[in-house]
């Protein structure tokens, strides 16, 4: 069974305002980035529970997956899967997601 896989708002604007700060010194790196992420979200639809738990939470169906020095948090549902958040692993986790 193929997931669907969905991106919150949030989630999104996270991804765009680390590939603007990385293309205040290169353009394709920061597209690299975007592609990278695009990728590893994609390749949940098959694998979702591939990534581990979060551990700041414990809670089994959010899961992180590592995008170069980021975090990729998503929640698994039954038939589908939603990116949460798109962190710089050296940021403090929020309150909430």
């Amino acid at each position: 069974m193929a997931y669907r896989v969905g991106w919150t708002e949030s989630a999104w604007q996270e991804l765009d305002a680390a590939a603007q700060y990385i293309a205040q010194d290169s353009s394709h790196f920061a597209s690299a980035l975007i592609h990278e992420a695009r990728l590893a979200a994609q390749s949940l639809r098959k694998s979702p529970n591939r990534g581990r738990v979060v551990p700041e939470l414990m809670d089994n169906s959010v899961r992180e997956i590592f995008v170069k020095q980021y975090r990729l948090i998503y929640e698994v549902g039954s038939d589908r899967v939603i990116i949460l958040s798109f962190l710089h692993g050296a940021r403090q986790f929020p309150e909430t997601i």
